[in-house]
């Protein structure tokens, strides 16, 4: 607010234009003072030289100090504004005496004062968007890890290489300094340390221990969260042991439970004995607990699968009871997400031909290279199978009739075109199918197979070397 002029009566409380006026007519009084003196010997009057010169002297230093009061003002306002226009830290001016420049100075204060609640605004707002960025970066930085470690999942990577992965992207993502896994086998109570990653964390990979260990009974027995940092500090006792153990100042694990039991433990740790462990930090290592469990239930999985017989010694394609197995699965989860699931069932026309005439080696080549031929028409989320003598199956997922229609024709003609330049017409193998699809042919496996033999043997009746999956269509 702009204050208003001095009430004592005094030259500076007048406006600057006023004293402009008056330093204007005390700068004239000096030639007209040098008239006087030059003129007054003329009409015989006799003036003292000293008095008039004095009174010059006065009038040029009063005329001075008004005009450089202004312009020093003037200068100072000046230059004030000057910093401001240039970003630069300007300082209060004064607003007395209340004339053109202090008004200037008084609007110039307000207009600082502004900027600087401007400017403070500003950076509370940029300190929240460097936060809220800040918040994202950890989220895709999150999201990226654990497609990473998805990635792995999916290609079918080694166990161990999918778990040091894991333990490696916790470490980054909890700002530990070490990170571990503790594992233990299917029919074992110890858990040893299987993977130990960060700086000096070798040794880790000797600490082995069991439900009865004090620090670790509520994790494997109860499930349970452990946490050893400056909220959630351990007894005089444990925290020596603890120390000893692991060398670490502060640590949090959390259990890995599978089929009814702890079967691992995710842990990190630092030396920071005024480390936090933040919600965050609970969540990310959870996210990467759950990780662990699939990649374990997988390789459960693998082993299991490996173990049994489900794979044909002479194809290396699954056996018939794979297929019939897998088909069943399929043909629920087709039902439960309403999605197509589709069959073939493909025939060596003639096989038993070919085995008489040629012997049971030249058959098995055949048989091999067929299997190769369907097995390379397929996509990887379809399953080829041998599933009798001279049969071959083949299941294919998210794909209706006339899309497999289409597959087998090809695959028909792909067979047929391998031997077509066979000289002895005897040697010129084909196949013949059928195709099913769920739920129209068949609603279980039993439906599904039966259906495609009946359209197997109306092809085999019509000559061979072609496909039936409609009644009618060739």
């Amino acid at each position: 607010m702009i204050k208003k002029n001095d009430e004592n009566g005094s030259l500076g409380a007048h406006s600057l234009r006023y004293k402009l006026v008056v330093s204007f007519f005390l700068v004239v009084v000096l030639p007209l003072l040098v008239c006087v003196y030059l003129v007054l010997p003329r009409v015989d009057l006799k003036i003292d030289i000293t008095v008039i010169l004095i009174a010059s002297v006065l009038v040029a230093i009063a005329g001075f100090f008004i005009i450089k009061e202004v312009f020093d003002r003037v200068a100072i306002v000046t230059q004030e504004a000057k910093k401001i226009a240039l970003g630069g830290d300007a300082h209060g001016l004064e607003t007395k005496p209340m004339d053109e420049v202090g008004e200037l100075s008084d609007a110039l204060n307000i207009l600082m004062q502004n900027m600087r609640e401007n400017m403070n605004e500003l950076s509370g707002y940029g300190e929240k968007t460097t936060q809220i960025n800040f918040e994202i970066q950890k989220r895709v930085m999150m999201f990226s890890n654990l497609l990473q470690v998805s990635s792995l999942i999916t290609q079918g990577a080694k166990i161990d290489d999918i778990l040091k992965a894991i333990t490696e992207k916790s470490l980054l993502l909890t700002y530990s300094e070490v990170s571990y896994l503790l594992y233990r086998a299917e029919k074992e109570e110890i858990f040893s340390v299987r993977i130990s990653v960060g700086a000096g964390g070798e040794y880790l990979l000797n600490i082995k221990v069991g439900s009865e260990d004090d620090l670790f009974a509520g994790a494997i027995k109860n499930n349970k969260l452990l946490i050893v940092d400056a909220n959630n500090a351990l007894a005089q006792k444990e925290s020596l042991a603890f120390q000893e153990k692991f060398k670490l100042k502060s640590m949090m694990a959390l259990p890995i439970w599978l089929r009814g039991r702890v079967v691992a433990i995710l842990g990190v740790g630092n030396n920071d004995k005024s480390f936090v462990y933040t919600k965050e930090d609970i969540e990310r290592l959870d996210i990467f607990t759950k990780q662990v469990a699939i990649v374990i239930e997988n390789n459960f999985l693998v082993n299991r699968v490996e173990k049994l017989e489900v794979k044909d010694a002479l194809t290396g394609l699954y056996n018939g009871p794979f297929m019939y197995n897998r088909l069943q699965e399929e043909i629920k989860r087709s039902i439960t997400y309403q999605r197509p699931c589709a069959y073939i069932l493909f025939e060596v026309d003639n096989f038993k031909k070919i085995n008489q005439k040629f012997g049971s080696l030249q058959a098995e080549g055949v048989l091999k290279r067929i299997a190769a031929l369907i097995k390379g028409s397929v996509t990887d989320i379809d399953h080829v199978g041998r599933i009798g003598d001279s049969e071959f199956a083949v299941l294919l997922p998210e794909k209706n009739k006339r899309q497999v229609q289409l597959i087998a024709e090809g695959i028909t003609k792909k067979i047929a075109l391998a031997w077509s330049q066979e000289r002895d017409i005897n040697k010129r193998f084909s196949v013949s199918a059928g195709v099913t699809e769920n739920p129209f042919d068949g609603m279980n496996a039993d439906e599904l197979t039966a259906k495609a033999r009946d359209l197997l043997a109306i092809a085999k009746g019509r000559g061979g070397n072609c496909v039936v999956g409609f009644i009618g269509k060739v």
